[in-house]
């Protein structure tokens, strides 16, 4: 037992030359201001379902999460990371093989084989057959014995990465909702779009034809006419523009959600009456809790601390056991008589690397800087997280005060545009005061759909910021 004495020593000079890497722990304050502890409510936990209650929307979602091929190909992530948690799991349990074998073989007469052979009785008066065949049967049994916990830490960090790869995916689906929403309020603003530009082009037709009356009175001019048929055919071309825009966001959510162009069920009469204020943020625990993508980190950092340890266990001895047992003989009939025929072994190795560990070391190195960059990288997404909250947070409350402000510019403006033309009947105003009237009402009224439609938007992000959408 010599050899074991050394491999003893070996390893305790080995453990005192380990290289020393300070590890980088997250250190995560939770930012002042951000929530009030009263605050228990949080709009991320409510399940996509309630948090919408449009049926068109919940429909086109449920389809999505069912038909989205880039969705589906994320989802055969979490097969393959957990066919890599068995592998590992099976790496630290006995490996038995049955095996079954037959051969030939003929020894030189002059050899210390074919001499031996020569001379021996299989029984009395019974030689070795020339050739002499061999046949076997048994199983083998080999096993390391995970004396430092290597294979174990090797598993949990896959079963880590397992559930990592989960997290990634509900990410992936709290993304998915967020753009079909947005996909959906985004065709419901340009319907809108579409109906004011459509009544403002019939405004314009109906100041078109009373201008050419009145030139025929001669109480205008073909100037007059020119502008208000420019004007007219101006909005006309910005119809066709929004219809084509309309064509493209409906094959874009025909796209995510997994189906050939086809028309997108909407309602889009009530979208200016579409409200915002059912928005939570909850305390910060609970963005952690509910945030998919800080999960994620949390499980890599907690996969990475483990690669750092199984990498440090590769510097000890390693302990394996082979052993095998079976039948071999030379003749079928002899070949299960027992104990004759019998065979089996069994051995213990003990390896230590001694000389030109660089590949360990160099391994070692590389884990202890992946755990430091997952560290980073969870300080990161939470910072990240609570950015997002914040900021989609003060936007949609400035977006509800501009849309107020908003609203009383198009009532007064549509109102300005009755006033207009009717002064302009009464030749107490110009043509020019009247299309820059009707002017400034249709854009009024853009600028409305576009900050309602930007209101919705920040409704949804401010949904999947708090870590709602994936259940």
């Amino acid at each position: 037992m010599k050899w074991i004495a050394v491999a003893v020593s070996a390893l305790i000079t080995l453990t005192s030359c380990v290289p020393t890497i300070v590890h980088k722990t997250a250190d995560v304050s939770v930012p002042p201001g951000y929530s009030t502890p009263s605050d228990s409510v949080n709009t991320g936990a409510l399940r996509w379902r309630s948090f919408y209650n449009d049926s068109n929307l919940i429909a086109l979602i449920d389809s999505g999460l069912r038909n989205n091929q880039e969705l589906n190909i994320v989802l055969q992530e979490i097969t393959i990371a957990s066919n890599e948690v068995d592998a590992k799991r099976g790496e630290y349990l006995p490996f038995v093989n049955f095996r079954a074998g037959a051969g030939v073989e003929k020894s030189g007469r002059y050899t210390r084989n074919g001499a031996v052979d020569e001379n021996v009785d299989v029984t009395t008066g019974q030689k070795l057959p020339t050739p002499l065949p061999d046949l076997a049967i048994g199983a083998d049994v080999s096993w390391e014995v995970d004396i430092w916990k290597k294979l174990r830490n090797a598993t949990q960090a896959s079963a880590m990465r397992y559930l990592s790869t989960i997290e990634g995916t509900n990410y992936m689906i709290t993304n998915l909702v967020a753009e079909i929403a947005s996909s959906y309020y985004e065709l419901m603003a340009l319907d809108n779009l579409l109906e004011a530009v459509n009544a403002n082009i019939e405004i314009q037709k109906n100041a078109l034809r009373t201008v050419e009356l009145q030139k025929q009175a001669a109480r205008a001019t073909e100037l007059a006419v020119k502008k208000f048929e420019a004007e007219v055919l101006k909005n006309e071309s910005r119809r066709y523009e929004i219809l084509q825009r309309i064509t493209e966001t409906e094959n874009h959510i025909n796209f995510l959600v997994g189906r050939f162009p086809q028309h997108v069920d909407r309602d889009s009469k009530k979208f200016l009456q579409l409200t915002t204020d059912s928005l939570h943020a909850g305390i910060p625990t609970q963005l952690l809790e509910n945030r998919p993508d800080v999960r994620q980190a949390e499980l890599e950092l907690r996969a990475a601390d483990l690669d750092v340890d199984v990498a440090k266990a590769r510097f000890y001895p390693s302990l394996n056991i082979i052993a095998g047992i079976g039948y071999q003989a030379f003749n079928p009939r002899y070949l299960v008589t027992s104990p004759e025929s019998m065979v089996y072994s069994m051995a213990g190795e003990l390896a230590v690397p001694v000389i030109n560990r660089n590949a360990i070391t160099a391994a070692y190195l590389n884990s202890s800087a992946k755990q430091i960059q997952s560290a980073y990288n969870y300080e990161r997404t939470i910072l990240n997280a609570y950015i997002e909250v914040s900021n989609q947070l003060a936007k949609i409350n400035n977006l509800q005060n501009s849309f107020l402000r908003k609203q009383e510019q198009v009532a007064a403006l549509t109102e300005s545009v009755t006033i207009s033309g009717d002064l302009f009947l009464s030749a107490r105003a110009d043509y020019m005061e009247v299309l820059m009237t009707q002017r400034d009402a249709l854009e009024a009224k853009i600028e409305l759909i576009d900050t309602k439609a930007q209101q919705m938007h920040t409704y949804v992000n401010v949904y999947q910021a708090l870590g709602g959408g994936w259940k």
